[in-house]
Parts: C-alpha cells; sequence; structure tokens
C-alpha cells in the first residue's frame, strides 16, 4: 500500500497549458529597437475515452466501427504588446500595443467509420440464410468546438 501511494504522489499533474515566453531581447541589442514582448501557451491535448460502439436492430456490425476519439485542449492565453513611440506626434504620448488572446477550451471529435455488412442477419423465412444486401461504407464528420477571442488594446 505504501508503494503504491508514493508512486501516485510522484505522478506529475496533467497541466492544461505550458506557459512559453518567446525570448526576444536580443532584437533590441542587435537592431537598437525595442522588441515587442511575447507570452503564450502551449496547449496540452487530452484524450478522452473512445465512445462505445452502439447496435441497432438488423445491423451484423456496430453503427460506428471505428470509434470516436474525443479530445480536449485548453488554447493557451497569448498576450503579444509593442511599444508604439510617438503616437500623437508627442514624446508624452507614447503608448504601448498589444494583442491579446485569452484562453479558451477546445473540444475535437476525430472522424469515424460507418460500415455496413452485405449481409442481413437470418432471415426465418429463407431457412435462417441471411440475403444479401448492398454494402455501405461512411464517414461521421469531425467536430472542433470552442469560441475563441481576441483584443486588441492601446495604452
Amino acid at each position: 500500500m505504501t508503494c503504491m501511494a508514493a508512486v501516485g504522489a510522484a505522478t506529475p499533474a496533467v497541466a492544461a497549458a505550458v506557459p512559453v515566453d518567446v525570448p526576444l531581447g536580443a532584437a533590441r541589442t542587435t537592431l537598437g529597437v525595442d522588441a515587442p514582448r511575447v507570452a503564450t501557451a502551449v496547449p496540452v491535448p487530452v484524450v478522452g475515452a473512445p465512445e462505445a460502439p452502439r447496435h441497432h436492430t438488423g445491423d451484423l456490425l456496430p453503427a460506428s466501427l471505428l470509434p470516436v476519439l474525443p479530445v480536449g485542449a485548453e488554447s493557451g492565453s497569448t498576450l503579444v504588446s509593442s511599444p508604439v513611440p510617438n503616437l500623437l506626434g508627442d514624446p508624452k504620448t507614447d503608448g504601448e500595443g498589444s494583442l491579446e488572446a485569452p484562453a479558451t477550451d477546445l473540444f475535437a471529435r476525430t472522424p469515424g467509420v460507418v460500415v455496413g455488412a452485405p449481409l442481413t442477419g437470418p432471415n426465418g423465412s429463407n431457412y435462417g440464410i441471411p440475403n444479401l444486401t448492398a454494402p455501405t461504407l461512411g464517414l461521421t464528420a469531425p467536430e472542433l468546438i470552442g469560441a475563441p477571442t481576441a483584443l486588441i488594446g492601446l495604452r
């Protein structure tokens, strides 16, 4: 029991997004201009459990032969800011322009495959022998659900 508790305590927590600061400080010394500041986060996708197959009466194969996988992630918060000198021709009006995209939850589902067998179930009127049918093949559409936003500001 103690070993199992130690393993559970040592397991790192899953992060929704990994923060990343883009190093642009060398541009200031090289080019002699103020470089923009960029801070963002890289999303970490989390794969959910596949959907269980659904059987319909009269079909030999399940409705979704290749299961659909749900994938969830959080697009990290992104902030890009840059100094804007002499906005109105006066050094007193120096400001900073920014573009900010707050974190957004994203949810995606992979496409699935639907296959219909070329045979029906056992037919009682045909001595239990299945009938032939036209085989079917189809794909379910992938989904992407989220509401990303962006804010543009000037300070």
